[in-house]
């Protein structure tokens, strides 16, 4: 534990301290003695801006050494330090969040440190922009690139003690980070599984009750069909077994009683008639 805390505490002090500019040096012996004197007048002029903390004024001096000679990879390092400087400082983000947006400054001095970083025939300057890159990228919150860029610082130079020490923080910020995001995946996983898990049991609550519906809607059909079997064997116990219809059975008795009726009236006149003839017969008698 005391030794992660002491590679703590020295990467700490690391990435707080940027690379100073370089001095300037002749790098083409080629060019005309105008031209490296003016480029090495405008970088001199620019470090001692930059020691007196005068980033802005040191960036315009960087800028005439480029204009003097484009090719200086001095100049380039050194205005990419000044912009650095120039750049406000982001607000802090929660552990694990992503990256943030570099600002229009840092996005021109990330571009020149990737040129040297890529191209720079001096192992030295090239190592120095990597480390700047890994700097640059793990106040991003972007570890892993960060680690690429000190893994690259050390390659170059590899007595770079800052960069290793660099390296092992961020390596442990990234593992943390790491850990973070499986934590956050599992509390997610977590929530939906339990979503889905309400959601199928409103589900089944839901199919529960549709078949018991469809249940209690059988009963009833089925009670009404019962119900109407019943009717029509009443209906049938009520008619005769020969399938007259009480209608008919009513008009064939009515038929029958006036037949009846009928049949009466002729014996009641017969009878009459004869007591006609019996009265006759007897007044008659001689």
């Amino acid at each position: 534990m005391q030794t992660k805390n002491k590679i703590l505490l020295k990467s700490l002090v690391a990435l707080c301290c940027m690379i100073l500019p370089i001095s300037a040096v002749a790098d083409n012996a080629k060019q005309q003695p105008a031209t490296v004197k003016k480029e090495r007048n405008a970088i001199n002029s620019g470090n001692k801006l930059y020691n007196d903390m005068k980033y802005a004024e040191a960036e315009v001096q960087y800028r005439k050494a480029l204009e003097a000679n484009p090719n200086s990879e001095i100049a380039q390092f050194n205005l990419a330090s000044s912009l650095i400087k120039q750049d406000k400082p982001q607000p802090t983000m929660q552990q694990g969040g992503g990256e943030q947006q570099l600002s229009e400054p840092m996005q021109e001095a990330v571009g020149l440190l990737q040129k040297l970083a890529d191209t720079s025939t001096s192992k030295k300057l090239a190592g120095k922009a990597s480390y700047d890159l890994g700097n640059i990228a793990y106040h991003q919150q972007n570890f892993a690139e960060a680690i690429n860029h000190y893994k690259q610082a050390l390659r170059k130079n590899p007595d770079n003690n800052d960069a290793r020490y660099n390296l092992r923080l961020a390596q442990l910020k990234k593992q943390q980070q790491d850990q973070n995001k499986d934590k956050n995946n599992q509390d997610k996983n977590k929530d939906n599984k339990d979503q889905n898990k309400d959601k199928n049991q409103d589900q089944n609550k839901d199919k529960d009750k549709q078949n018991q519906d469809k249940k209690d809607q059988q009963k009833q059909d089925q009670d009404k069909k019962d119900q109407n079997k019943q009717d029509q064997q009443k209906q049938q116990q009520q008619q005769p077994k020969d399938g007259i219809s009480k209608q008919n059975m009513d008009r064939i008795l009515q038929t029958m009683q006036d037949k009846e009726r009928e049949t009466q009236k002729k014996m009641n006149q017969q009878k009459a008639q004869m007591q006609r003839s019996e009265r006759a017969r007897t007044r008659n008698k001689w």
